[in-house]
């Protein structure tokens, strides 16, 4: 369709999660007890790091980082959607839609990055420990924070440049509770296929390689955990598992998401809970909460 014969969406429709009141009630109550804890429990890892010398390794400098991005991550969502749910307001500008998408792409992009750099540590730290001081020394984490962030930001610019290049001239209905780029490709009018593959090479492969390097990275410290049982390396083995529990949660739903052009398998809106608000929160239990060092260091914080 030429782009002069169009008459431009100035505003989204987004439908949420259900029309029925009581479910939007029943949906908020857990969204905002969900964006209460993702606050409160990284605000709480935040201060007890940056306040505690103790926690000065860099493994709790990655931890300190993750937190704040999974606070940036859920704030993208969360207020937009329990603004919706409770005053029943559905409609989001055209200018708001492209900077949610844009921040939610840029600071997850970042975080998936991110985790693969803490894989990477925990590697180090067991597999090659002589090394671990040298490797990992302080100026090379706030190099790999930073290639984390800019490599978000790339990524990020990306995927809105390809919205943004779309006429989009009649439906403007989102069957999401958020902006993405899949639901909003959908609504253009012009043949999307090009830019439908380029999104999923994206988003997709990017999901998928960080996933596969987190994968091979807990599958060489199991390997080095199991040849030399202990009991520190039995906790090694505990902590691993539970960092890839919660890698899981994160990136397999992301996976299925962005892992193909849009159209090619229904969108489910529910599964997109599970890495804009579910991961979240469990990270902070699963990543640092499980640490005695932190819960001592937390009850030292709150006795002083």
């Amino acid at each position: 369709m030429p782009r002069g014969n169009f008459s431009r969406v100035t505003e989204f429709i987004l439908l949420g999660l259900s029309d029925t009141r009581e479910l939007q009630l029943l949906f908020f109550t857990l969204f905002l007890l969900a964006y209460a804890m993702v606050l409160l429990a990284n605000l709480l890892i935040i201060v007890t790091v940056r306040t505690d010398p103790k926690l000065s390794s860099p493994m709790y400098f990655l931890l300190c980082h993750l937190s704040f991005i999974d606070i940036c991550y859920t704030s993208v969502t969360a207020p937009r959607v329990l603004v919706a749910l409770l005053s029943g307001h559905k409609a989001l500008a055209f200018e708001g839609c492209m900077a949610q998408l844009f921040f939610l792409h840029f600071v997850g992009s970042s975080e998936m990055f991110l985790l693969t750099v803490m894989a990477f540590d925990r590697y180090t730290a067991i597999c090659r420990p002589l090394h671990y001081t040298a490797i990992m020394a302080r100026g090379a984490c706030w190099a790999l924070v930073a290639a984390c962030w800019v490599g978000g930001f790339i990524h990020s610019i990306v995927q809105t440049l390809l919205v943004l290049q779309l006429p989009f001239c009649g439906p403007n209905t989102i069957h999401s509770y958020f902006c993405d780029v899949l639901p909003i490709v959908q609504l253009a009018c012009a043949n999307t296929t090009l830019t439908e593959w380029l999104m999923a090479s994206n988003s997709g492969l990017i999901s998928l390689g960080c996933f596969l390097v987190l994968v091979a990275s807990y599958t060489l410290i199991l390997a080095k955990v199991w040849v030399h049982l202990s009991q520190g390396n039995w906790k090694a083995l505990s902590t691993c598992a539970s960092h890839v529990m919660v890698v899981t949660l994160l990136f397999v739903p992301c996976i299925f998401t962005y892992l193909r052009p849009a159209g090619t398998l229904p969108s489910n809106k529910y599964v997109c809970i599970i890495y804009t608000t579910f991961s979240p929160m469990m990270n902070p239990l699963i990543y640092t909460l499980r640490s005695n060092e932190v819960k001592e260091s937390m009850w030292r914080l709150w006795k002083r």
